[in-house]
């Protein structure tokens, strides 16, 4: 007996397994085939050949979504005190130093998205477990230790994302709701996939892209041309 509904079912058969479909055929297909009564976000997982054991094949990028995930990320910013209104005025719901801090204390971690600015970060290294293990801990490599913090909270806002490779070199990343237009959630979808192909590690032998399959959230997925890498 299948273990999905009749509606995934049903939408499962607009899509042939086997096919490799371009970017244009697969964002008008996912958003024929979401099943949700919400509507759903559209992610893609991108299956890369590397060796994430090793740290030059390990991946850790930020990209502008030009049209944003559809999403609005809660943003704290670990500032010192003449960045709070900076920060507050682009958009984070909190902003400071040892205020934030205290909470941190007893466990705070009701946001999405955190950043820093450089002379803060080192009281932020004994809070590494707590925001680490949540994904919440500012990177450079992520763009969130910053000076330019309204900027940053602005972006972060807008659609910027950050790509990084799994346990197993995979990227997983939302790029969209299934209510987007078309043309909206291709170029979206594009542009990670060209920014992906413009940070290819010089390491990798071989095929660098194996496999690249998008879906909505519960539907169906359906396998992308990756002949572009």
């Amino acid at each position: 007996m299948s273990k999905h509904g009749k509606k995934y079912l049903e939408s499962a058969k607009k899509i042939s397994p086997e096919k490799l479909y371009s970017i244009s055929e697969a964002t008008k297909l996912v958003k024929e085939t979401a099943v949700t009564k919400f509507d759903p976000s559209v992610e893609v997982h991108v299956n890369l050949n590397l060796d994430v054991k090793k740290a030059d094949q390990q991946i850790r990028t930020v990209v502008n979504l030009p049209h944003g995930t559809g999403k609005t990320k809660r943003v704290v910013a670990f500032v010192p005190a003449d960045k709070v209104k900076e920060a507050l005025d682009a958009g984070a719901i909190a902003a400071g130093s040892d205020e934030l801090f205290a909470k941190l204390d007893k466990e705070w971690t009701d946001f999405d998205v955190a950043i820093a600015t450089p002379d803060i970060m080192k009281n932020l290294a004994k809070y590494g477990k707590l925001l680490g293990t949540k994904g919440l801990m500012p990177n450079p490599k992520a763009g969130t230790v910053t000076t330019n913090v309204g900027q940053t909270v602005k972006d972060i806002q807008g659609g910027r994302v950050e790509l990084k490779t799994d346990s197993t070199g995979i990227i997983h990343q939302i790029f969209g709701k299934a209510s987007f237009d078309a043309p909206k959630l291709e170029e979206n979808l594009s542009t990670i996939l060209q920014t992906l192909k413009a940070i290819k590690p010089s390491g990798v032998k071989g095929k660098y892209v194996l496999s690249i399959n998008i879906s909505s959230s519960m539907g169906p997925g359906i396998k992308v041309e990756p002949s572009m890498f």
